[in-house]
Protein backbone atom coordinates (compact mmCIF):
# COMPACT_ATOMS: atom_id res chain seq x y z
CA UNK A 1 0.00 0.00 0.00
CA UNK A 2 2.75 2.29 0.95
CA UNK A 3 4.61 1.37 -2.26
CA UNK A 4 1.36 2.50 -4.00
CA UNK A 5 1.13 5.37 -2.95
CA UNK A 6 4.55 6.42 -3.05
CA UNK A 7 4.22 5.79 -6.58
CA UNK A 8 0.65 8.06 -7.42
CA UNK A 9 2.87 10.73 -5.22
CA UNK A 10 5.97 10.45 -7.22
CA UNK A 11 3.66 10.45 -10.39
CA UNK A 12 1.92 13.55 -9.80
CA UNK A 13 5.01 15.30 -8.84
CA UNK A 14 6.27 14.04 -12.35
CA UNK A 15 2.97 15.84 -14.41
CA UNK A 16 4.42 19.54 -14.22
CA UNK A 17 8.12 18.90 -14.26
CA UNK A 18 7.07 16.96 -17.55
CA UNK A 19 4.46 19.35 -18.95
CA UNK A 20 6.62 22.35 -18.07
CA UNK A 21 9.12 20.63 -20.92
CA UNK A 22 6.12 20.66 -23.35
CA UNK A 23 5.99 24.23 -22.91
CA UNK A 24 8.60 25.20 -24.94
CA UNK A 25 6.24 24.35 -27.71
CA UNK A 26 2.58 23.44 -26.57
CA UNK A 27 0.90 27.36 -25.39
CA UNK A 28 -0.68 26.19 -22.12
CA UNK A 29 -3.62 27.29 -19.93
CA UNK A 30 -3.92 28.42 -16.44
CA UNK A 31 -5.80 26.46 -13.54
CA UNK A 32 -7.55 29.76 -12.89
CA UNK A 33 -8.87 29.55 -16.61
CA UNK A 34 -9.73 25.62 -16.13
CA UNK A 35 -11.51 26.65 -13.42
CA UNK A 36 -13.44 29.26 -15.11
CA UNK A 37 -14.23 26.59 -17.73
CA UNK A 38 -15.18 24.07 -15.74
CA UNK A 39 -17.93 26.26 -13.38
CA UNK A 40 -19.14 27.68 -17.08
CA UNK A 41 -17.64 31.19 -16.75
CA UNK A 42 -16.63 33.04 -19.64
CA UNK A 43 -12.79 33.01 -20.45
CA UNK A 44 -11.47 35.12 -23.29
CA UNK A 45 -7.81 34.80 -24.31
CA UNK A 46 -6.06 34.66 -27.74
CA UNK A 47 -2.65 33.24 -27.77
CA UNK A 48 -0.24 36.09 -28.84
CA UNK A 49 3.70 35.00 -29.91
CA UNK A 50 5.68 37.62 -28.22
CA UNK A 51 7.10 39.31 -31.81
CA UNK A 52 2.83 40.63 -32.17
CA UNK A 53 3.29 42.23 -28.84
CA UNK A 54 4.85 45.78 -28.12
CA UNK A 55 8.37 45.88 -26.91
CA UNK A 56 7.16 49.19 -24.76
CA UNK A 57 4.48 46.40 -23.21
CA UNK A 58 6.94 43.85 -22.46
CA UNK A 59 9.82 45.98 -21.13
CA UNK A 60 7.07 47.85 -18.76
CA UNK A 61 5.71 44.50 -17.69
CA UNK A 62 9.11 43.17 -16.93
CA UNK A 63 10.26 46.19 -14.93
CA UNK A 64 7.07 46.12 -13.13
CA UNK A 65 7.09 42.60 -12.21
CA UNK A 66 10.65 41.58 -11.93
CA UNK A 67 13.02 44.02 -12.82
CA UNK A 68 15.86 41.10 -12.03
CA UNK A 69 14.48 38.81 -14.83
CA UNK A 70 16.96 38.50 -16.89
CA UNK A 71 19.95 38.10 -14.07
CA UNK A 72 17.85 35.21 -11.55
CA UNK A 73 17.38 31.89 -12.45
CA UNK A 74 13.74 31.41 -11.24
CA UNK A 75 14.27 33.17 -7.89
CA UNK A 76 15.68 36.44 -7.05
CA UNK A 77 16.84 35.43 -3.31
CA UNK A 78 17.72 39.18 -2.45
CA UNK A 79 14.78 40.58 -3.16
CA UNK A 80 13.01 37.15 -0.84
CA UNK A 81 15.07 38.24 1.54
CA UNK A 82 14.50 41.82 1.95
CA UNK A 83 10.62 41.32 1.27
CA UNK A 84 10.44 38.49 4.08
CA UNK A 85 12.48 41.44 6.35
CA UNK A 86 9.86 43.93 5.89
CA UNK A 87 7.16 41.02 7.09
CA UNK A 88 5.89 40.18 10.35
CA UNK A 89 5.59 36.71 9.00
CA UNK A 90 6.85 34.86 6.00
CA UNK A 91 3.00 34.30 4.58
CA UNK A 92 2.89 37.96 4.51
CA UNK A 93 5.73 38.63 2.85
CA UNK A 94 5.27 40.98 -0.69
CA UNK A 95 7.04 41.98 -3.80
CA UNK A 96 9.50 38.69 -3.68
CA UNK A 97 7.46 36.72 -6.46
CA UNK A 98 9.42 36.74 -9.91
CA UNK A 99 7.88 36.07 -13.15
CA UNK A 100 9.20 32.35 -12.74
CA UNK A 101 7.95 32.08 -9.56
CA UNK A 102 4.08 33.48 -11.06
CA UNK A 103 4.37 31.16 -13.67
CA UNK A 104 4.70 28.20 -11.38
CA UNK A 105 1.56 29.43 -9.18
CA UNK A 106 -0.75 29.98 -12.25
CA UNK A 107 -0.10 26.78 -14.43
CA UNK A 108 0.26 24.31 -11.69
CA UNK A 109 -0.59 25.41 -8.28
CA UNK A 110 -3.85 27.80 -6.20
CA UNK A 111 -4.03 31.22 -5.58
CA UNK A 112 -3.39 32.29 -1.78
CA UNK A 113 -0.67 33.34 0.50
CA UNK A 114 -0.65 29.84 2.17
CA UNK A 115 3.35 28.95 3.22
CA UNK A 116 2.93 25.04 1.69
CA UNK A 117 2.26 26.76 -1.58
CA UNK A 118 5.59 28.79 -1.76
CA UNK A 119 7.17 25.54 -0.23
CA UNK A 120 6.08 24.24 -4.22
CA UNK A 121 6.30 27.22 -6.21
CA UNK A 122 10.22 28.32 -5.66
CA UNK A 123 11.37 24.77 -6.70
CA UNK A 124 9.04 24.56 -9.91
CA UNK A 125 10.25 28.33 -10.83
CA UNK A 126 13.52 26.85 -10.65
CA UNK A 127 12.25 23.89 -12.77
CA UNK A 128 11.00 26.36 -15.17
CA UNK A 129 13.60 28.72 -15.53
CA UNK A 130 16.31 25.87 -16.20
CA UNK A 131 13.81 24.21 -19.16
CA UNK A 132 12.19 26.95 -20.85
CA UNK A 133 13.89 30.48 -22.48
CA UNK A 134 13.37 33.48 -20.89
CA UNK A 135 11.85 34.75 -23.75
CA UNK A 136 9.50 32.06 -24.01
CA UNK A 137 8.69 32.34 -20.38
CA UNK A 138 7.51 36.17 -20.44
CA UNK A 139 5.30 35.25 -23.52
CA UNK A 140 3.62 32.93 -21.33
CA UNK A 141 3.33 34.99 -18.65
CA UNK A 142 1.71 37.73 -21.16
CA UNK A 143 -0.61 35.15 -22.27
CA UNK A 144 -2.22 33.73 -19.04
CA UNK A 145 -1.64 36.59 -16.68
CA UNK A 146 -5.41 37.67 -15.80
CA UNK A 147 -5.94 40.79 -17.26
CA UNK A 148 -9.98 41.72 -16.44
CA UNK A 149 -12.49 41.20 -14.20
CA UNK A 150 -14.82 38.81 -16.54
CA UNK A 151 -12.33 36.37 -18.00
CA UNK A 152 -9.68 38.55 -19.62
CA UNK A 153 -6.45 36.77 -20.00
CA UNK A 154 -3.50 37.47 -21.80
CA UNK A 155 -2.29 40.86 -22.64
CA UNK A 156 -4.39 40.32 -26.42
CA UNK A 157 -7.73 40.38 -24.74
CA UNK A 158 -6.20 42.68 -21.86
CA UNK A 159 -5.42 45.69 -24.47
CA UNK A 160 -8.48 44.99 -26.47
CA UNK A 161 -10.92 44.99 -23.36
CA UNK A 162 -9.01 48.22 -22.34
CA UNK A 163 -8.35 50.25 -25.24
CA UNK A 164 -9.86 48.74 -27.86
CA UNK A 165 -6.68 47.92 -29.79
CA UNK A 166 -4.14 45.00 -30.51
CA UNK A 167 -1.15 44.52 -28.42
CA UNK A 168 1.10 45.36 -31.01
CA UNK A 169 0.30 48.94 -30.96
CA UNK A 170 -0.07 49.57 -27.03
CA UNK A 171 1.84 53.00 -26.27
CA UNK A 172 4.18 53.29 -23.20
CA UNK A 173 1.23 55.19 -21.01
CA UNK A 174 -0.92 51.90 -22.08
CA UNK A 175 1.53 49.48 -21.26
CA UNK A 176 1.85 51.40 -17.84
CA UNK A 177 -1.47 51.27 -17.41
CA UNK A 178 -1.53 47.61 -18.20
CA UNK A 179 1.05 46.39 -16.14
CA UNK A 180 -0.07 48.16 -12.68
CA UNK A 181 -3.51 46.16 -13.65
CA UNK A 182 -1.52 42.85 -12.57
CA UNK A 183 -1.68 42.36 -8.97
CA UNK A 184 -5.40 43.72 -9.21
CA UNK A 185 -6.70 42.69 -12.50
CA UNK A 186 -10.32 42.71 -10.84
CA UNK A 187 -10.55 45.92 -9.50
CA UNK A 188 -7.83 47.97 -11.47
CA UNK A 189 -9.51 49.18 -14.76
CA UNK A 190 -6.61 50.18 -17.49
CA UNK A 191 -9.32 51.28 -19.53
CA UNK A 192 -11.19 53.27 -17.05
CA UNK A 193 -8.43 54.17 -14.27
CA UNK A 194 -8.75 55.53 -10.79
CA UNK A 195 -6.51 58.42 -9.62
CA UNK A 196 -4.78 55.69 -7.71
CA UNK A 197 -4.11 53.30 -10.80
CA UNK A 198 -3.10 56.96 -12.67
CA UNK A 199 -0.57 57.94 -10.27
CA UNK A 200 1.04 54.02 -9.97
CA UNK A 201 0.81 54.28 -14.02
CA UNK A 202 3.01 57.54 -13.98
CA UNK A 203 5.76 56.30 -11.78
CA UNK A 204 5.94 53.17 -13.81
CA UNK A 205 6.16 54.63 -17.50
CA UNK A 206 8.42 57.29 -15.93
CA UNK A 207 10.83 54.57 -14.25
CA UNK A 208 11.34 52.34 -17.45
CA UNK A 209 13.36 54.52 -19.77
CA UNK A 210 15.75 54.55 -16.37
CA UNK A 211 16.56 50.74 -16.23
CA UNK A 212 19.33 49.48 -18.75
CA UNK A 213 19.74 47.77 -21.01
CA UNK A 214 19.86 44.48 -18.92
CA UNK A 215 16.31 44.57 -17.95
CA UNK A 216 15.74 42.95 -21.24
CA UNK A 217 18.74 41.90 -22.95
CA UNK A 218 17.74 38.07 -22.18
CA UNK A 219 15.33 38.56 -24.70
CA UNK A 220 16.99 38.91 -27.88
CA UNK A 221 14.97 41.19 -30.30
CA UNK A 222 11.66 42.20 -29.69
CA UNK A 223 10.39 42.98 -32.83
Amino acid sequence: MVALVLRVVLALAAIPLVLSIAYNVVDPVSTLMLVRWVEGKPVERVWTPIEQMSPALVRTVIASEDASFCSHWGVDLDEMRAAIEKADELEEARGASTIPMQIAKNLFLWPGRALIRKAFEIPLALWLDLVVSKRRLIEIYLNIAEWGPNGEFGVEAGARRAFGIPAARVDARQAALLAVMLPNPRRRDAGNPSAGVERLAARLQARVPREGPELTACLGPLR
